[in-house]
């Protein structure tokens, strides 16, 4: 029996409670139910992943995700992981809906293989950088709150301010207006996690632009399924627009691009699985997309596993990975180093680097 055959594998539920609701267009939650996964191997090696369910965005839950991932014992117990596609394969075609479980279940295939093969992750996916810098997010607050938090965010060291709109037009351009106020040498981006209509949303960047305010990045303005009102809102604004829930398989995003209806694709790994975001990433160089790297709400364990991926794969524009930030009480340690928002890999010497407290 092969070294790097599963010997076991774990899982359990994930419950993070943050420091305060985070709101957005589609929903509010004060804590994550995640799910962890480990893979234990022949030579002892043991591998992490998190699964990340976001209903409004994955239509998958902490209940569904836990079955499909037990589901996945019997079926993973005695393969080898070096055939890490094969089984990604195996456990897709059994449960495709699910790709939230698929990602965790990758995530520590990937993170056993690398343990045992001594390879830090990054370097397994090409080793074109060992660090990536994040923004990090502002959710639907007051306009007084944003101010405080765009403030906080200042001190912290970090460069880019991500903002939640979507909601009340009003408002939304008046906490916009605050954070600048706030944060005024520091970049902002939109996400509306689809809210607006695509007139709303112009009406949105005009007032901003009144207000001497030009975003960096405009994410999912409209509904996930309007191909064709992002493509309106591109026609009308230079300012680069971003597909998150839109983008949510290889052929959704192989449809966005044929639509010409975005300039950037965000890939999650929850939304799509490693293998799968893997292919995205190819196809979007070839179309010459940009490309951005977002998560759900969730921990330094799948965080650090985004970081590695669009290191290592290198050519990632936009950088949205600043979820531990968020967490009251996270269960993992190390995975990168962090200075203000840059998360440094060069130290890890096997896998993603991660410790479970």
């Amino acid at each position: 029996m092969a070294r790097t055959t599963i010997r076991s594998m774990t899982v359990e539920p994930l419950n993070l409670p943050l420091l305060e609701p985070f709101a957005i267009a589609t929903g509010s939650i004060t804590e994550a139910r995640n799910v962890l996964i480990t893979i234990t191997l022949q030579d002892g090696s043991v591998g992490y992943g998190e699964c990340a369910p976001f209903p409004p965005s994955t239509g998958e839950s902490q209940e569904t995700v836990l079955a499909t991932a037990r589901g996945c014992i019997d079926l993973l117990t005695g393969l080898d992981v070096a055939h890490w596609r094969t089984l990604s394969r195996l456990v897709r075609s059994l449960y495709f809906s699910q790709m939230t479980a698929c990602a965790g279940i990758e995530m520590a295939i990937l993170d056993a293989l690398t343990r045992s093969s001594s390879m830090p992750l990054y370097a397994f996916f090409g080793g074109a950088s060992s660090q990536v810098e994040t923004d990090m997010s502002i959710p639907l607050v007051s306009a007084e709150r944003g101010y405080q938090l765009a403030e906080e965010i200042v001190k912290r060291g970090i460069t880019t301010i991500k903002v939640k709109v979507g909601d009340d037009l009003r408002e939304d351009v008046s906490r916009v207006e605050a954070i600048r106020s706030g944060a005024p040498h520091l970049g902002i981006t939109l996400d509306a996690n689809q809210g607006y209509t695509p007139n709303e949303a112009l009406l949105c960047l005009e007032a901003l632009e009144d207000r001497d305010i030009r975003p960096l990045l405009f994410e999912q303005p409209v509904p996930k399924d309007d191909l064709a009102g992002m493509r309106y809102i591109m026609q009308h604004t230079s300012v680069p627009i971003a597909a998150d829930e839109s983008a949510s398989s290889l052929g959704a995003v192989s449809h966005i691009i044929n639509s010409a209806a975005a300039n950037v694709i965000n890939i999650k790994l929850m939304k799509t699985g490693i293998v799968e975001a893997l292919d995205i990433a190819a196809l979007c160089r070839a179309a010459h997309m940009q490309l951005m790297i977002g998560a759900m709400i969730e921990s330094r364990l799948a965080i650090s596993a985004a970081a590695h991926f669009a290191a290592g794969l290198g050519g990632f524009r936009f950088i949205d990975l600043d979820t531990p930030m968020l967490i009251a009480d996270d269960p993992f340690l190390s995975g990168y180093e962090q200075t203000g928002g840059i998360y440094d890999l060069s130290k890890i010497k096997n896998g993603l680097g991660v410790i479970l407290k």
